[in-house]
C-alpha cells in the first residue's frame, strides 16, 4: 500500500480532500469578487454601517434649518432680495438630503439581512456539498 502524499505542514492528504481543497479555493474566489470580503467576517458596529446615512440626514437637516433662518430674515427685511431668492434654495436642499437619509437606513437594514439569508444559505450549501 502506497502512503498518501504528505502537505508541508505535515498531515496526510489523499487526492480527494486535494480536489476539494481547489474547488474550495474556486468558489471563494468567486464569492470574494463582491463587494464584502470573505476573509473579515468580524461584525462591524452601528456606527461603522450607518454612519452614511447618519451624516447625509444630519447634514440636510443642518442645511435646512439654515434655510428656515434665511426664509425667516426674509420676512423681517423686505429690502434684500437675496434672503428671497435663497432661504427656498436651502429649504429644498435640506429636505432633500434628510429624506434620502430616511430612506437610506431602511434600505441598509434590508440589504444587512438579505446578507444573513445568503451566508447562511451558502453555508448550508458548502456544508451538503462539500462533503
Amino acid at each position: 500500500m502506497e502512503n498518501p502524499p504528505k502537505s508541508p505542514n505535515g498531515s496526510e492528504k489523499s487526492p480527494q480532500s486535494k480536489e476539494l481543497l481547489t474547488s474550495n479555493t474556486a468558489s471563494t474566489l468567486c464569492i470574494s469578487s463582491r463587494s464584502e470580503s470573505v476573509w473579515t467576517s468580524a461584525s462591524r458596529s452601528k456606527w461603522d454601517i450607518y454612519h452614511k446615512p447618519v451624516i447625509v440626514m444630519s447634514v440636510g437637516a443642518a442645511v435646512f434649518l439654515f434655510g428656515m433662518v434665511i426664509t425667516s430674515l426674509s420676512c423681517i427685511q423686505t429690502k434684500n432680495n437675496v434672503y428671497k431668492m435663497c432661504g427656498p434654495a436651502f429649504l429644498s436642499m435640506g429636505l432633500m438630503l434628510l429624506v434620502c437619509g430616511l430612506v437610506w437606513i431602511p434600505i441598509i437594514r434590508k440589504k444587512q439581512k438579505q446578507r444573513q439569508k445568503s451566508q447562511f444559505l451558502q453555508s448550508l450549501k458548502s456544508f451538503f456539498f462539500n462533503r
